[in-house]
């Protein structure tokens, strides 16, 4: 596996990750309320390419394989405040079950944590969301809290779950 930086030849790639992944992910997603366009795509590409960290403060990462099929997508998100991080991510569907999303967090983890001021790496999903409350058992994140949030994404029960891994 690779993770690396969204480059602007990626666009297709990601483009047809996300579609044949929308079914999947789109459950959970509030930033995929609707199928993906390759306008959209072509917008998130130039954010990520020419602003770093994004204008929400977010540093993006393409997961793909040694023949450069993505796998999937990563992200830091600086909008905790500091001392604290969050890591979100998503699997293409064809790849779900295969540890892609557990390593890749795992490694964002590990590099989020030894960097300087960052005490904490959170990573929050809905309660429903058991794939994702997996990775995060799995990595040994603490489940600080679940409380109410507002529901973002149509699977989402409403119910916050914020795992967190302190340094």
């Amino acid at each position: 596996m690779l993770i690396r930086r969204w480059q602007p030849e990626d666009l297709i790639l990601r483009f047809e990750a996300i579609t044949r992944s929308y079914e999947h992910i789109h459950p959970w997603m509030d930033w995929l309320a609707e199928p993906p366009t390759l306008d959209s795509q072509r917008a998130f590409g130039e954010r990520v390419a020419y602003g770093w960290p994004t204008p929400d403060r977010g540093f993006n990462y393409g997961i793909f394989d040694t023949d450069g099929r993505v796998l999937g997508a990563i992200g830091l998100h600086d909008c905790l405040g500091p001392p604290a991080v969050e890591i979100g991510y998503w699997c293409h569907v064809e790849h779900i079950g295969r540890g892609v999303v557990t390593r890749s967090a795992a490694a964002l983890t590990q590099i989020a944590i030894a960097l300087p001021g960052v005490d904490r790496v959170e990573i929050h999903c809905d309660e429903a969301n058991f794939r994702s409350a997996a990775v995060a058992r799995r990595l040994g994140y603490r489940l600080d809290r679940i409380e109410p949030r507002a529901k973002r994404a149509p699977a989402e029960s409403g119910r916050g779950m914020y795992w967190v891994m302190d340094q």
